[in-house]
């Protein structure tokens, strides 16, 4: 058995396999609306065999968008879309799940092809950002606006509303997006967080905003549905957050219900240096799994299928999320279950494409 291609069941939810196609934003919405482009880009990764499919970073309010091409959850008229496409991934064999996210200080952004800067607010398809304080991203960029009481509120409330629109599309697993410097990380990194009130300072404060977010989350979605977050698991900066804070978050997630962590890195401070290399932040996965005992992902230029499937097999990560490998190769799964010696359902209009059989390495 290819441990990359052994399932996994997590409540009453089994994954067929360990391949995850991790959230990659497309910039192809208008008014936050999914639109053909996501239906077959989503829907091609589960005509390729992945066990899970999740959505780009969709926001749960206007104002939380990264750009205004971003996919959006934030009122009733998206979920139609939506839901075609998660009926379109379940008839695959696969789970749907949706990334829901607030851009926080990163909003109001160029689509990455027109140079991804920050818009002025003042400017077309610009807007004010939001954050914990009025540090911005970078000093080309303006300075937000921080979080009054009623503000923190108003983004629980989004969260908790975006989590009910993502029952009625029919998705099956939440990822809430608490990393790559986005607004629930702004909150627990000291570098952004600044705040002298209940949610900045010590660690129980900066974490308060994503735990009440869960909170809130947990009271419409259902039990038996699958909770996941992402977090950048360090900073890769001194003074930043580690990837200590991340087991000490880890351990009190897994006690509130999270079903498993996505471990990523990086993204909340500008200049910092990141030393990439091949699965650079599986030793995260790693490291928060075995010292809280939650499941983890592991993401993170991992492009071949024995890496993968070691991965799994030295018990450094439960799931596998792909991002940039999936571009490359939509049927990577059917590609990893040959080149792993393993037997794949292949969907039957594709059957007659199948590899030769090879001998189990």
């Amino acid at each position: 058995m290819a441990h990359l291609l052994s399932p996994l069941k997590i409540k009453n939810i089994e994954l067929k396999n360990r391949i995850v196609v991790s959230p990659m934003c497309e910039y192809s919405s208008h008014d936050g609306f999914a639109n053909d482009w996501h239906l077959v880009h989503l829907g091609s990764r589960a005509v390729g065999g992945a066990g899970l499919i999740i959505t780009e970073a969709t926001a749960v309010s206007p104002e939380g968008r990264i750009s205004s091409a971003d996919l959006g959850i934030y009122k009733d008229e998206h979920i139609t879309k939506l839901k075609q496409i998660t009926d379109f991934i379940e008839a695959q064999g696969a789970v749907a799940g949706v990334q829901l996210a607030h851009a926080g200080r990163k909003a109001s952004h160029n689509v990455p092809w027109n140079g991804g800067k920050q818009i002025p607010s003042d400017q077309p398809n610009g807007w004010k950002a939001v954050a914990p304080s009025p540090i911005p991203f970078s000093e080309v960029e303006e300075t937000p606006i921080e979080l009054d009481k009623a503000g923190i509120e108003k983004v629980k409330a989004d969260f908790k509303a975006a989590a009910k629109r993502a029952i009625a599309a029919g998705f099956k697993v939440i990822e809430l997006h608490g990393a790559h410097g986005y607004l629930l990380h702004q909150f627990l990194s000291p570098v952004s967080n600044k705040r002298t009130d209940e949610y900045g300072g010590s660690f129980e404060n900066r974490i308060r905003l994503l735990t009440e977010v869960i909170e809130a989350v947990q009271e419409v979605w259902p039990k038996e549905n699958l909770l996941f977050v992402r977090i950048s698991a360090t900073e890769w900066t001194e003074g930043g957050w580690t990837a200590d804070d991340s087991v000490a978050l880890a351990k009190i997630l897994k006690d509130k219900g999270v079903d498993l962590m996505d471990c990523s890195t990086g993204g909340n401070i500008a200049n910092a240096k990141i030393p990439l290399k091949q699965g650079y932040q599986v030793e995260f996965s790693e490291k928060v799994k075995k010292e809280s005992g939650i499941l983890t992902g592991a993401v993170g230029l991992i492009t071949t299928p024995f890496q993968a499937d070691e991965i799994i097999q030295e018990g450094e990560a439960d799931l596998i999320f792909l991002a940039r490998e999936m571009l490359r190769d939509p049927q990577f799964p059917l590609r990893a279950a040959h080149e792993l010696g393993h037997e794949i359902k292949w969907p039957v209009q594709y059957e007659r494409a199948k590899w030769p059989s090879l001998e189990k390495r």
